[in-house]
């Protein structure tokens, strides 16, 4: 069967499966996977998916000063009718917080710069030789108000939406692709391994290899599991790092010191119904540290965490065998709360 035609962004990945049709390019600072099937499908999912991203970028990105959360932060506070893009994105990033108890918090955006993470990751000196700044104390998520599209917010808050943003990219372009399409296949969008599926899964799921960056000196985990439906989705302190004078620092803050956390897991991979759900579980359970297992196992999450020296341990039904499925529960959490911020 002749390959789809793709644009010129999009780069075809060979899996040695045809009956599946996969492609990949860079974007939004990360790398985009699109898997399809049946293969013809293809091009009607990576042009959903095209315009899902460029969507996101426009409202959500901190890093362009031609976003929608970027003439925000230059108003400095103050009451703003949002497009229902950013508002989805705000409201979702806020019941992220809510569900974690604070320990995923959208109002770290100045916590970050005062770190240092201040631009794009790509154009950061990861060896910078400038001491960090003092560090921000983050206003926490309370101080922000929303309701439908209206947001209130106070003087000095900058947002980032990193820990549920891209995470709800891979969410609605698996919901646009499905309806690009004559939805009779399935598809799987990945952003920088945020993974959501929709559709009908290949022959016992989606394969899906977990794995994580090691720090230096500590050997890599790697994991191969089956997805049906839901998601997955992986946070980790070794995939942004960078230096301030002598301080290595990572892009995960602790909410409640404005510091990059600290704990015992450099990587938490979490299954959901949702991408959105995943990734704000996996990034609270980095934070929780010493309590992440508890707090995932009371939230019914299936999660695998890799320590710093490499241990891995599972919680709340994560797959122990190698090619076994991954069961999420039904329930969004993130999106059950989502209208009521």
């Amino acid at each position: 069967m002749p390959a789809p035609s793709l644009t010129a962004a999009w780069r075809p990945v060979d899996t040695g499966d045809d009956t599946v049709a996969v492609a990949e390019r860079a974007a939004i600072g990360t790398t985009a996977r699109v898997a399809v099937w049946p293969p013809d499908d293809l091009p009607a999912a990576l042009a959903a998916t095209d315009d899902v991203l460029d969507a996101l970028d426009h409202q959500a990105s901190r890093f362009r000063e031609d976003s929608e959360i970027s003439w925000l932060h230059r108003r400095n506070g103050g009451l703003f009718l949002l497009s229902d893009g950013l508002a989805e994105a705000l409201s979702v990033a806020l019941a992220a917080a809510r569900w974690t108890g604070g320990l995923v918090d959208p109002t770290v955006g100045e916590a970050l710069i005062s770190l240092g993470y201040d631009r794009d990751f790509a154009t950061i000196d990861a060896y910078g030789r400038e001491a960090a700044g003092p560090s921000a104390p983050v206003p926490g998520w309370r101080t922000v108000w929303l309701d439908g599209p209206m947001l209130r917010l106070p003087t000095g808050v900058r947002l980032d939406l990193g820990a549920t943003a891209k995470a709800l990219g891979s969410d609605r372009a698996v919901r646009a692709a499905m309806a690009a399409t004559d939805g009779a296949g399935g598809v799987l969008v990945s952003l920088g391994g945020d993974l959501a599926v929709g559709g009908r899964p290949p022959c016992d799921g989606w394969p899906i290899q977990v794995a994580d960056e090691p720090e230096p000196g500590a050997s890599a985990r790697t994991q191969s599991i089956r997805l049906v439906s839901g998601a997955v989705a992986t946070s980790s302190t070794t995939c942004r790092r960078w230096r301030r004078a002598d301080r290595v620092m990572h892009h995960i803050v602790d909410p409640r010191t404005g510091l990059p956390a600290n704990g015992p897991w450099r990587t938490v991979t979490a299954g959901a119904a949702t991408c959105a759900d995943a990734n704000a579980a996996a990034t609270a359970a980095i934070v929780a540290g010493d309590l992440a297992e508890d707090w995932l196992a009371r939230a019914r999450v299936p999660a695998r965490l890799v320590s710093h020296e490499g241990e891995v341990r599972h919680v709340g039904g994560w797959p122990d065998t190698d090619g076994d499925p991954i069961a999420v529960r039904s329930r969004s959490h993130v999106y059950d709360r989502a209208s009521r911020p």
